[in-house]
């Protein structure tokens, strides 16, 4: 049996079966620069993270948190594509924390430049930036990365795999490995015998893997099709495993609930009355809140309320009012950053006509579906972990560090997520379960947050406001200057997780704004950074969800000032700046039918975002429903360079556009006394079914960059939405969410 390191162990298993007795390939075997995270036994090898072989066939590992994004089905048909198995013999496993898995493409568009503007000296730093993330050894799901991460990396892993094994099969068969073909998962020679992939494991492990040159897009199979999702039965069946069902012997559950007034602690507590309630079994002290462990979780949550509290005070302002103000002072402090800077903003265009507009953005939740949970099993020298993650590693290390144990002491098993968008990259649910568990040693515990928890104690999309002017002279912009105010997502979240966040210019703050391709003759866009303690976190596409519709917004005004249609108005301030956001524009207006002309009872508005390497064009159309609005139907355009799975693309698209008119309408997270006031889905609301647009999405393919999927499709579509509004109500939004001052259809 194989030796599975005790990172590794148990994040193999699936039900009671283990992946053992078998052989892995990929693409590093020939330069080793981590560790391989599989240590093989006798007769077994291990020669790659990616590709396993076993006696029952081939397991694929794809190392990022399935999240509903289908990103499982995409990596895993990225080594298949050069492997050559049957997609119906195809499994896959996430896999364990290990650095193996660093994700390349993470730390790539930190550079703080325009992402569709790289030279090629930008594109090299870009690339040497990704790869050091190999000293940090992050292994993250998030960013939009996922693709860009694996294109090359599982391709080379499935290519190697399948050469090594035709070399294992040409030494078997004494033929040469030219002659040898491979098929679903057999070798066949030129006489038409044939061996499996798991007669010739033994036989490959002693072979040094070798360079593959990878196939064109002109032979792939799997690849550029909208291929079977390989969580689709078990999510249909209700056998796939989600945090909250792992189930162990002995199981005992709990709950926590943490001070309302963020990051502050207890004055004193009372739990008498809860303890005495039947199947209590502990009630335990934690920083800043306490738990309940009891026989079920109904009873924990029960227990907790019965647990009598004064709380401390929080160190930021207590009323939404008194964070704004916080936010508003920070315009009369330095900017932080000013990356975008051209022209003379500052200098008066004769003849053209100026206009002004502040806009606010709130703070925001996240909202998963499945709420925090972890279960936790310590045993004094080992803690193992069950959760839905986005960053295992992270999570693994501050698990350890939590309950005092070293990180290869730790096992971390990802169970699928119901819903992350950011909220999972964080490890408090999983440190809690720990040190629960710590004082439970040989008890596993099934650590389970209320709804009310969850929504009250998240890291945070920040609020923000946004200060714009601008100039149009001969029905073009002359002049955009933007100032955007706000505390600092990327500084708040580096610093929490890592241990460094502040120090020059701050790009997320500003991206989405500063990054976006348009010829403005002057054109600033200042960042300046507001000191607040209300815990901050990544919320799917982090500052381009602020920022896009603030700056999108604005050209819908400079449009109309200017008295121009404002489809055309944004096709001409790009020029020729970049064909790709230039062909979403024009592909969006070819299928909607866009007109500009206005018609009776029915608005429509036109959006744009650049934003993880991916062009994206939106137009919404909404209608009056006896003085209500409705959401009517949507058009979404996106350029991915290429497309590696349009039906699971065009899902993502979809989505992401969802997620944002959902925050659009009905999002806010507000403070009243230090505590949120916004506990559950009826102070939260999302759309839901018979709300939701009718919608078309094309995805097209330049061929010039690989763009992420996940993310882009949400900046674009709240100004999308809120110009459509204007179209039809001539109003214009300002704020968010709309809901405060529009009807619209619940």
């Amino acid at each position: 049996m194989a030796s599975i390191k005790k990172i590794a162990r148990r994040s193999f298993l699936i039900g009671s079966a283990a992946i053992v007795g078998g052989v892995a390939f990929g693409a590093y075997k020939y330069t080793r620069p981590l560790v391989n995270p599989i240590e093989a036994g006798p007769n077994e090898a291990a020669l790659n993270p990616f590709v396993f072989i076993d006696q029952d066939g081939v397991t694929i590992i794809t190392p990022r948190a399935e999240m509903g994004q289908g990103v499982h089905t995409t990596l895993a048909a990225l080594v298949a594509e050069e492997l050559d198995i049957a997609w119906e013999d195809v499994r896959v496993l996430h896999g364990p924390p290990a650095a193996a898995y660093y994700n390349s493409a993470l730390m790539k568009a930190g550079l703080p430049v325009p992402d569709y503007s790289k030279g090629a000296f930008m594109e090299a730093l870009s690339s040497a930036l990704g790869e050091a993330n190999k000293l940090l050894g992050i292994q993250l799901t998030g960013g939009s990365t996922s693709m860009m991460d694996g294109y090359e990396r599982l391709r080379q892993a499935g290519a190697s795999a399948r050469e090594t094994l035709k070399l294992a099969a040409a030494d078997a068969l004494q033929v040469s490995a030219s002659s040898l073909r491979t098929v679903n998962g057999r070798i066949i020679a030129p006489d038409g015998n044939s061996v499996s992939y798991s007669d010739m494991a033994s036989l490959a492990a002693e072979i040094d893997p070798p360079q593959v040159d990878l196939r064109p897009k002109s032979e792939w199979k799997y690849l550029g099709k909208a291929m079977p999702r390989v969580d689709m039965v078990g999510k249909s069946t209700g056998t796939a495993e989600f945090g909250v069902d792992v189930r162990l012997e002995g199981l005992k559950f709990a709950t926590v609930r943490m001070n309302p007034r963020l990051g502050a602690s207890m004055h004193s507590i009372d739990t008498s009355a809860a303890e005495n309630m039947a199947g209590v079994e502990k009630i335990i002290k934690l920083d800043g809140g306490f738990a309940v462990v009891a026989s079920n979780t109904w009873l924990a949550f029960q227990a907790a309320d019965a647990v009598e509290v004064n709380w401390e005070r929080a160190s930021y302002p207590a009323a939404q009012k008194n964070i704004w103000w916080e936010i508003e002072q920070s315009f009369e402090s330095k900017a932080n950053s000013v990356l975008r800077d051209d022209g003379k903003p500052d200098r008066a265009i004769e003849g053209a006509t100026e206009i002004e507009a502040e806009y606010r953005m709130p703070f925001l939740a996240h909202a998963t579906m499945e709420p925090m949970n972890a279960t936790a099993l310590y045993s004094g020298d080992t803690l193992e972990v069950w959760c839905g993650h986005q960053g295992p590693t992270v999570a693994r290390d501050a698990c350890a560090a939590a309950v005092g144990l070293e990180p290869e002491q730790v096992t971390i098993n990802t169970t699928y997520l119901g819903g992350g968008f950011g909220r999972r990259i964080e490890s408090d649910y999983a440190v809690y379960a720990a040190q629960i568990a710590k004082e439970m040693p040989g008890v596993p515990v099934q650590v389970t947050w209320s709804r009310e928890e969850d929504m009250s104690h998240d890291y945070y999309r920040p609020a923000a406001i946004g200060r714009y002017k601008g100039a149009v002279k001969d029905g073009k912009a002359v002049l955009l200057d933007a100032k955007v105010a706000g505390p600092s997502v990327a500084f708040d979240a580096l610093t929490r997780m890592m241990g460094v966040g502040g120090g020059g210019p701050d790009k997320v703050h500003v991206e989405g704004a500063f990054d976006q391709p348009y010829q403005i003759p002057n054109y600033r866009v200042a960042g300046h950074l507001t000191d607040l303690s209300v815990p901050l976190g990544f919320w799917r596409s982090v500052g381009n969800s602020v920022n896009a519709f603030m700056h999108d917004s604005f050209l819908d005004e400079l449009a109309h000032a200017a008295g121009a249609d404002p489809l055309a108005f944004r096709l001409e301030l790009m020029g020729d700046e970049h064909a790709p956001s230039r062909g979403v524009l024009e592909a969006v207006r070819d299928m909607s039918g866009w007109t500009g002309k206005k018609e009776a009872g029915i608005g429509r508005g036109v959006a744009f975002a650049h934003s993880f390497g991916t062009p994206v064009a939106q137009v919404i159309e909404v209608l009056d429903e006896d003085g209500s609005i409705r959401i009517n139907r949507a058009w979404i355009a996106a350029d991915l360079g290429t497309a590696l799975d349009p039906g699971n693309l065009e899902a993502q698209l979809y989505g992401g556009m969802i997620y944002g008119l959902s925050a659009a309408c009905f999002g806010e997270i507000t403070f009243e006394d230090g505590s949120v006031e916004q506990q559950n889905f009826p102070d939260y609301d999302a759309l839901r079914i018979h709300n939701a647009p009718i919608t078309e999405v094309k995805v097209l393919e330049s061929g010039h960059h690989l763009g992420g999927a996940g993310e882009p499709g949400t900046p674009p579509s709240m100004s999308a939405l809120s110009n459509a509004i204007f179209d039809l109500t001539g109003t214009r939004a300002r704020t968010l969410p709309l809901m405060h001052d529009f009807d619209l259809i619940t």
